[in-house]
């Protein structure tokens, strides 16, 4: 098993939103790159972005499933162009084929705290604890993830120091919020993983 695999697996379970789109090539392989929805048992749905190799997409392509399953690794980079965010968060497949059945979305992460983690309260009273995960990848590279996580596991992770090693799993979220350019608002749309058990190693 891979360190990635060990340490940073996604698997996604929806129906594709939108057609693919180039995204960028690179070592004479060529990626694309399209939206993924997962509902989630309240009903509310989560737009996930996929990006996945040509000939992943090529394989499906004839046969237009109803519904998709991802199997991958959750990847971040920094947008400098300047436009929209600056952290992009995408799902980066390794496998995709037809699939049927409910829609799943489990992530499974194992890292470090790049940040000191930071406790607030929801206006209904909950606590959530914000985390900053760095997840080593091959060649010296990393992939810098924000979590969330509640009640009385955001209490237990307010204490964690920056550097501390842990393990999580959850699944990955979408969410709309408002900001003021130029003093106009714009709706933005933030990804993070939604924290259901994690532990310090």
């Amino acid at each position: 098993m891979d360190e990635n695999t060990s340490n940073n697996f996604a698997q996604l379970t929806g129906v594709m939103a939108s057609a693919p789109v180039f995204s960028h090539a690179g070592r004479g392989e060529t990626f694309y790159t399209f939206a993924l929805e997962v509902a989630r048992l309240s009903g509310a749905t989560d737009t996930i972005n996929i990006i996945a190799r040509k000939q992943l997409l090529s394989a499906i392509d004839a046969c237009e499933p109803e519904k998709l399953c991802v199997v991958g690794e959750l990847r971040s980079f920094n947008n400098k162009s300047g436009e929209g965010a600056k952290l992009v968060i995408t799902v980066f497949a390794k496998e995709l084929y037809p699939c049927s059945g409910e829609d799943v979305n489990l992530i499974r992460l194992t890292g470090t705290l790049c940040k000191p983690p930071n406790l607030r309260v929801t206006p209904m009273g909950r606590d959530i604890c914000d985390l900053m995960l760095a997840v080593n990848r091959k060649y010296g590279r990393s992939d810098y993830l924000p979590c969330i996580t509640w009640g009385l596991k955001a209490r237990e992770a307010s204490y964690w120091d920056t550097g501390t090693t842990v393990s999580l799993e959850g699944r990955i979220q979408s969410r709309s919020y408002i900001k003021l350019i130029g003093g106009e608002p714009v709706e933005k749309t933030a990804f993070e993983v939604s924290v259901t058990d994690i532990e310090e190693i």
